[in-house]
Parts: structure tokens; sequence; C-alpha cells
């Protein structure tokens, strides 16, 4: 029996569904799982071993998600706390093999590929060491805990012909692939804003997990796990909520920004940094020791498209990203994609009219509507578009996409080279707020520099 584990969204959408929330359907219905038809495809030789790394809130969603999907097996998993091995066997539902140990699944012939979903300052090591033991990787967001880092992944892929696809998962949906077709086909005109907000009102949702009860230094490593960070005692708030701190995670940038970032990279169709980066923010609500914003706005440059993304963890809104054109505008949503036109034309006699005298009024209102007025019958009646479809966080198509590229040896969209330029977005919203100075990233120096 598999066990149920829950992500947030997953088990936010579900408690909404006992309590009574209904869905809205729209006129087209996007398909979204291609691994239902792969599954009768999938031969007994096709069948991939996984092992996983880190079990914890994030990874035991990947792991139980990953499992469902046809011709993969999870035949080990590591991690540094003793009592995620019994979660890893309750998942699968297999006494498979557990270690503390990650090198150890690095070393065994039977395994394919390892997935990855260890805290911001293990990716670059883990990833790494993967690389060079001949696994395809996948690795959850964002790549890099900060820019030296990503560097480094980006240079031991390249030696590699391995596959290596970054977990975040709106670069396999369906609705960001419809966005970017819309766009694509000037359904908006030119394009000039981009504009997100993400936010949550809620201790959970401000990473306030609870400290598991037997966590110690006898159930976990405690010194392995620090890895690069600056040496401390045993602090169990840090282990469970390791986002809080700048020395271990990239906060609410890293945690929720990149999603935005790479859902926004694949609609528009590019793959770059920005050119510049403006952020500000603070730590307004949860004063629990943190060093990270908890509200945190960013203004971002994209080639010449300003681009303004919004993140609060003291304030519950919707998740909305808006593509803005001189035609109309496109929202995506969590299960949606809605076009809305707009004519970008007059409708009406221009209201600066009224600062004519009234007969040279009248006649310019009368000529209006003569050269503007459209044939009885065949007035324009612009309409909104909405295309629904699954979820665009869902984990299953982008887990699929990944195997598949596994058996294929096709690449991936999210590469390292893609992780890296999202990641790096992040990592200037950061350095912004903490500088309170607009940065860029200077590409002959490999660092972020000051605007001067």
């Amino acid at each position: 029996m598999t066990k149920n584990v829950f992500s947030r969204r997953s088990f936010l959408r579900t408690t909404a569904a006992v309590a009574g929330a209904t869905a809205v359907a729209g006129p087209t219905l996007l398909e979204a799982e291609p691994w239902r038809a792969a599954a009768a495809l999938t031969s007994p030789n096709d069948r991939i071993r996984f092992g996983m790394v880190g079990v914890g809130m994030e990874g035991s969603g990947v792991l139980s998600t990953a499992i469902q999907l046809p011709g993969v097996e999870c035949v080990a998993a590591a991690d540094l706390y003793d009592r995620r091995h019994d979660l890893a066997k309750e998942i699968t539902g297999k006494n498979i093999r557990t270690t503390r140990r990650y090198q150890e699944l690095l070393d065994s012939k039977d395994i394919d590929a390892i997935l990855i979903a260890v805290p911001d300052h293990w990716h670059k090591q883990v990833v790494v060491d993967a690389l060079a033991a001949g696994k395809d990787v996948y690795c959850e967001k964002p790549m890099s805990h900060n820019p030296a880092d990503g560097l480094a992944m980006v240079a031991a892929h390249k030696k590699t012909d391995r596959i290596v696809q970054i977990g975040a998962q709106r670069t396999s949906s369906v609705l960001c692939a419809k966005a970017k077709e819309l766009i694509a086909q000037g359904a908006i005109g030119e394009l000039n804003l981009v504009e997100a907000t993400l936010g949550r009102n809620d201790p959970t949702g401000a990473w306030e997990y609870p400290i598991p009860p037997d966590l110690s230094p006898e159930t976990l490593d405690w010194e392995t796990w620090q890895g690069t960070a600056p040496k401390k005692p045993f602090d169990p708030y840090a282990f469970a909520r390791w986002r809080c701190w700048r020395e271990y995670g990239t906060g609410v940038a890293g945690d929720l920004l990149v999603h935005l970032i790479s859902g926004m990279q694949v609609v528009m169709g590019i793959n770059e940094v920005p050119k510049r980066v403006s952020a500000f923010g603070g730590i307004y609500r949860w004063k629990d020791g943190r060093n990270m914003p908890d509200v945190h706005p960013v203004l971002f440059e994209y080639g010449n498209i300003p681009v303004y993304m919004r993140l609060s963890l003291a304030c519950e809104n919707a998740e909305v990203t808006r593509f803005q054109g001189s035609k109309g505008m496109i929202e995506l949503r969590e299960f949606s994609v809605t076009y809305i036109p707009q004519s970008g034309e007059d409708t009406s006699p221009s209201y600066y009219s009224g600062s004519f005298p009234a007969a040279m009024r009248d006649a310019y209102t009368k000529k209006w509507h003569a050269d503007h007025d459209p044939v009885p019958g065949k007035e324009p009646a612009p309409e909104s578009i909405t295309y629904n479809g699954n979820d665009y966080d869902d984990l299953k198509p982008h887990l699929w996409k990944f195997f598949e590229a596994v058996r294929s040896r096709n690449p991936v969209v999210q590469d390292t080279v893609f992780g890296h330029h999202a990641a790096l977005a992040c990592h200037l919203a950061n350095e912004s707020y903490f500088r309170k100075a607009p940065v860029y990233w200077d590409e002959p120096s490999a660092t972020i520099k000051s605007m001067g």
C-alpha cells in the first residue's frame, strides 16, 4: 500500500474539495497526462530503477509520484534522518535498501537515475557526485544555493552525456504551453509587461513546520547535514525549517519565485538571465529568528520587458501571472489559461472633446460616429477564451518527461542551463534585497554586481 503523502498544494486542494469546493469547467480542456497512454507501451525491458536522495516533505512527494509512473521502480533511498528510511519503505510498499550515505546509491550498479530532494545547500554536491558516477539526475528547484554552485553544476553536466532535469514543474505544463502558443501567434500583440502574484498566510506556508518528536543527534546525522554551512550545535528548527535561513536555503525566492520565473520563461520562449533586478521587502510577520524576507516584491528586466513579481507569506492572494500586450492579456492560473482580447482602439468619441465648444464638439462627435460605427448587425463582440487543464504544478507530467528522456536520451527543456538561469534570477532577487540596491549578473566575472 502506497502511503498517502500530500504536498502543500495537493493537501489544500483536497481539503477544499471535502469542504464542498467545486471546479468550474471551461470551454476547452487541455490533455495533460500523456503518461497514461504510455503505460501500455512500456515494456519490462524499459524499466528504470532509481534511487531517492532526501525523503522529507518534498522528497516524499517526489517519491510517491514517481512510483505511480509506468516502467519506474525505486530500489533504494538515502536520508540523514533515520525515520525517513521508514517513510521511504511505507511509500514504496517494499523493503527497499535505505542508508544515511547517498554515495552508496551512486555506487550501486542497479540504479540508473537519482532523484534529489535535499536542502538547497546540498544540491550542488549531490548533483555533481551523481553525474560523476554516471547517473541521470532529477534535482528539485531551485537548482543552486548560490551562483558559484550553479556554474559548477552546469560545468559538471557539460562533461557528461547524462540527462539532468530540474524540478520546477511548470516547464512541463500544458497550460504554460498553451500560453506560449497564444503569445507566439500574436494573440496579445507586442508583449510589454509581465506581472505575477503569489501569497500565503499561514504558519505552514511560512515554513513553520512541526519538529519530528524523535529528532535528535542520535536519529539525525546533524554534522553531515550542515554541509558547507557554518557549524553550530544541534538545532531541530534549522533542520525542519531550513528555508527560513540563508545558510541553508534561498527563502521565498528559491521556494516560490523560481516557479514563477520558470513558467514565465517557457511562456515567453526565453532561457536567459534578467538584465537587472531590484528587490524590496522585509520580515513583517514571521519574526521567528529567520533571516530571509517574508514579503519580497521584485522588479526584473528581461530583454526590454519589465517583469514585476510580488511574493508574500503575510497575506494570501490569488496566484496569477498576467502577460500584457497591445492587443490584450493572457492570465495564467493554476488550472487555466484565459485569453482576454483588447482592440486597443477608442470605442467611443474621446472625452477630450468635452473641452471643445458645443458646435465643434457636436461636429467632432458626428464625424467620429460616421467614421467608426460598425454596420448594424456586424458589431464586434470580442470574447475571452479560457482553456482549462491539469494543475500546472503537478509533478506527474514533469517526472514522466524526465523518465522518458532517460529512455530516449532526448534533451529536456529544464536542463542545468535553464535551471541555472532561473535560479540566478532568484539569487539576484535575494542579493538586491540584502544590498538594498539594484543588481545585475556580470557574465565576464561570473558575479553579481550592484548597478553603478
